[in-house]
C-alpha cells in the first residue's frame, strides 16, 4: 500500500525484463541434458496429476464445464499430451522423484536460514 501505481508497474516491467536473460541461458544450458525413458515416465505421471487437479478439483475449470454452450475441447486443449495414471504410485526410496515428492509434500522448510 505505501508503493505508487507507477512504482509498482516499475517493479513488475525489471521483473519481466529479467525473464528473457536468465530463463534462456539455462534452458540453452540444460536442452541438450539426455534423459531416460523413466524420467519421461515420471513426467507423465506428473502430467496426469495435474490433469487430475485441473478436471476433477479445481473450481474455475469445474465452473468452465458448466457454462452453457462450454467449447470442451478448448478446456481441453490446455492439457498436456502425454499423460499417464498409476494407482497410489509411490517412487522407490532414496530416488530423486521421492526427494521431489518428499520436499513437495514434507513439513514446511526454512529456505532462508
Amino acid at each position: 500500500d505505501d508503493k505508487s501505481k507507477e512504482q509498482l508497474f516499475a517493479f513488475v516491467k525489471d521483473c519481466a525484463d529479467q525473464f528473457e536473460p536468465s530463463y534462456f541461458p539455462i534452458l540453452e544450458k540444460r536442452s541438450k541434458t539426455p534423459y531416460t525413458q523413466a524420467q519421461v515416465d515420471w513426467q507423465a505421471l506428473r502430467h496426469g496429476r495435474y490433469v487430475e487437479f485441473n478436471l476433477v478439483y479445481d473450481r474455475g475449470t469445474k465452473f468452465g464445464f458448466s457454462v452453457p454452450g462450454v467449447n470442451i475441447e478448448a478446456v481441453l486443449m490446455s492439457l498436456p499430451l502425454t499423460v499417464r495414471y498409476m494407482y497410489k504410485h509411490v517412487p522407490p526410496s532414496g530416488s530423486p522423484e521421492r526427494l521431489l515428492l518428499d520436499t513437495l509434500t514434507g513439513p514446511p522448510k526454512d529456505w532462508t536460514s
